[in-house]
């Protein structure tokens, strides 16, 4: 009986994320804007971080981009439930509700396809900042995507099901503002953090996003086995499965 459920669960899922999968490559609109601005940033920004020390080894593009692609994924996971919130208002979840589909698999179906998408726009900002100066192994980028994929997947998750209990979209960009935007400046996305006074460094080490930026910042520097890549690789590993699991609970139908 497990079997034939996970199975089931398994299916379920692809079904999903192939009709999702499908919508967004019909609407190129979306994943375009999406990259503009982390690419903007880099094209922009980058070259005014050039010549200076930041406070790490490597270039300053070793240490912007991979900020940049944790900001990726936190912006582009955390808002992607007005998506969710549209198809409520069209009946398009209660439709798809009373079919037997598993509630679980419609949340994993849009989230697979979620994640699909931010790696496809992490590989265009990763070309291009090798087109700017960026010089990273090709295994510390790899690491750097599955960090990707962990936490915009975890982030969507949890935005899902964040959609499916506020009333408005107004609502919704309400919350989601106020928790992203101090916990993304926090993470030392743009910047390290140590470059701060040492209260606004002490304070971003509560902040569990700031070890996954480092981490990857490790990894494009080739130091894979480093206490603070096993250190980042935790903390996101236990922020996501949090993640995964409120954004199921909140996906449920209420009794």
């Amino acid at each position: 009986m497990a079997a034939l459920l996970t199975g089931g669960i398994v299916t379920d899922t692809g079904v999903i994320f192939g009709r999702y999968m499908r919508a967004t490559l019909r609407s190129k609109t979306n994943m375009v804007f999406g990259l503009l601005q982390p690419l903007l940033f880099l094209a922009l920004f980058g070259p005014l971080l050039t010549g200076f020390s930041l406070g790490v080894d490597g270039s300053s593009w070793q240490a912007l981009v991979p900020g940049l692609l944790i900001q990726l994924a936190l912006l582009g996971g955390s808002f992607v439930g007005l998506g969710l919130m549209m198809d409520r208002t069209m009946g398009v979840i209660d439709r798809m509700r009373v079919t037997p589909v598993s509630p679980l698999a419609l949340l994993l179906g849009r989230t697979l396809r979620d994640v699909v998408q931010l790696l496809a726009q992490s590989v265009l900002l990763v070309l291009l900042g090798l087109a700017l100066g960026l010089r990273a192994p090709l295994a510390g980028v790899l690491l750097a995507f599955a960090f990707v994929a962990l936490l915009s997947g975890a982030l969507s998750a949890l935005s899902y099901g964040l959609a499916m209990r506020v009333r408005s979209t107004q609502e919704f960009a309400a919350i989601t503002n106020t928790a992203m935007l101090p916990l993304m400046l926090l993470s030392g996305v743009l910047l390290p953090m140590s470059l701060g006074p040492g209260w606004l460094d002490a304070v971003s080490h509560a902040v569990p996003f700031r070890y996954t930026v480092d981490a990857v910042r490790e990894a494009f520097l080739g130091h894979y086995t480093s206490g603070t890549v096993a250190v980042g690789a935790g903390v996101t590993v236990a922020m996501a499965a949090l993640c995964l699991y409120a954004g199921a609970r909140l996906f449920r139908p209420r009794a």
